[in-house]
């Protein structure tokens, strides 16, 4: 893929893409809600700008109201670290009367409890379709990611089957297994070839509690420098690495 313009890192407060991106010579920029790593360029409601530009495009709402889409071009492109929190693999236990964490509830209080996830995870569904149904109608590149383990929401119930499934992330220099799924919208991935061993144990760093907490409050997973930049060479760029030192592995 080549991009000429700039990547969009959308829900990204680490800034591990985008440093990676950067470093590849690709100008790129993160948005979230928050800010929690002093790596935010753009603190804004992506779930406000989707709902707004989405009124836009797709309704054909009048407006004179200017979101972030409004300066995305057909040369950019989107890399959306979508929120799971409703989508994983927990989200999907957590629907059933059995979950552990409803175990001292009221079958009252369960009840309750799986309605709430069911309408939380149905706002947070129609976001990420709205967000891709704009950016196909808009001509915008995007690839979308989520785990993809045994259980989760999106296995049966998204738009179109995803164009990657990383099964092992560790093999190319994450810290953990963690399969993922990646969604490739206007644009096609490349053919990964980057295999990476490290047989060093490395220490997972957490981002720090949020100040506001918004719709996901969770401690964000984070994602190994290494990883991004092999995924952004293999499925991205189709860009071929140079490793001066092979592993022993």
């Amino acid at each position: 893929m080549e991009i000429n313009g700039k990547v969009h890192c959308f829900f990204e407060q680490s800034g591990t893409f985008k440093n990676e991106f950067i470093k590849l010579g690709i100008p790129a920029e993160d948005y979230d809600i928050q800010d929690n790593f002093g790596q935010t360029d753009h603190v804004v409601d992506l779930f406000d700008q989707i709902e707004k530009e989405y009124d836009k495009t797709i309704k054909g709402k009048t407006s004179q109201y200017k979101t972030i889409f409004d300066d995305i071009t057909n040369d950019d492109l989107i890399v959306a670290f979508f929120p799971c929190i409703y989508f994983c693999a927990i989200s999907q236990a957590s629907m059933s009367l059995g979950t552990v964490n409803y175990r001292k509830l009221t079958m009252r209080k369960r009840i309750e409890k799986i309605l709430e996830r069911s309408h939380n995870r149905e706002l947070f569904f129609s976001l990420a379709v709205k967000m891709i149904g704009i950016c196909l109608c808009n001509g915008i590149r995007i690839v979308m990611e989520n785990p993809w383990a045994e259980q989760t929401f999106l296995k049966a119930n998204f738009i179109q089957a995803p164009s990657v499934i990383d099964a092992n992330r560790m093999l190319r220099g994450d810290f953990f297994v963690k399969p993922t799924a990646y969604w490739f919208f206007n644009c096609s991935p490349t053919e990964g070839f980057t295999t990476q061993y490290d047989k060093q144990k490395k220490v997972i760093m957490k981002a720090r509690k949020a100040k506001s907490a918004g719709l996901c409050s969770e401690e964000r997973s984070m994602i190994s420098p290494d990883y991004a930049r092999n995924f952004i060479c293999d499925f991205i760029l189709g860009k071929k690495q140079d490793f001066r030192q092979l592993s022993l592995f």
